[in-house]
């Protein structure tokens, strides 16, 4: 995925379409027809979506884990770009589901994550970079206690939850993500949320 600028002085043409096209926010569509003709460009979907990747990563796993997360999904990706179809949606849910799947071939290391989460006193959960993270689904006083939640969900019902908490998808591309029907989505995501529900009224009720 490396630009070839070895022209020696001025830049190809395309090169400037691509810089000024980049410039102008590329819709996924657009970015999706270059890298089907040019390979090279796939770095500029790296680029826009790399941070979301991780940020969503390290919400489920430690922090290595997260960093190997984010590099494969784009390598996967790139190996599977000309499956991509625009059609069907833009790049965003369609690389979540990829680093969703990913996850899920770390999922010892996941319930570990969330059961050391469970173990950690308030004050250090809220101090620590794992915390930060949990505290995006809910008050920083409760992340213990919402970690064990977590850890004694489905894989589905987790996914469907922490792609909404925090990859902030709508439930459409959770739908597109996970290969699963919206209605599905609702469901799960219904169940998930009664369940961390009991859990955090039991820890208002004797916070």
């Amino acid at each position: 995925m490396i630009v070839d600028r070895s022209t020696g002085g001025k830049p190809h043409e395309r090169d400037e379409k691509v810089t000024a096209d980049v410039g102008e926010q590329a819709s996924d569509a657009e970015l999706a027809a270059r890298f089907t003709r040019d390979p090279d460009s796939f770095t500029a979907v790296y680029d826009r979506y790399v941070q979301d990747i991780h940020r969503y990563a390290a919400g489920r796993l430690d922090a290595q884990s997260a960093e190997d997360v984010a590099a494969e999904t784009f390598c996967v990706a790139f190996d599977r770009r000309d499956r991509f179809d625009p059609a069907r949606g833009n790049l965003r849910p369609w690389l979540f589901g990829i680093a969703t799947h990913l996850v899920a071939q770390h999922r010892r290391k996941e319930a570990r994550h969330y059961q050391a989460l469970g173990r950690m006193g308030r004050e250090r959960a809220a101090e620590s970079h794992d915390g930060r993270v949990a505290a995006s689904v809910t008050a920083q006083r409760m992340q213990p206690q919402l970690a064990k939640a977590l850890a004694g969900l489905s894989r589905g019902e987790r996914d469907v939850l922490l792609l909404v908490a925090l990859a902030q998808l709508s439930y459409e591309e959770v739908a597109e993500a996970l290969g699963i029907s919206k209605g599905t989505v609702g469901s799960r995501l219904s169940r998930a949320r009664m369940k961390l529900q009991k859990v955090l009224k039991k820890e208002s009720f004797h916070g």
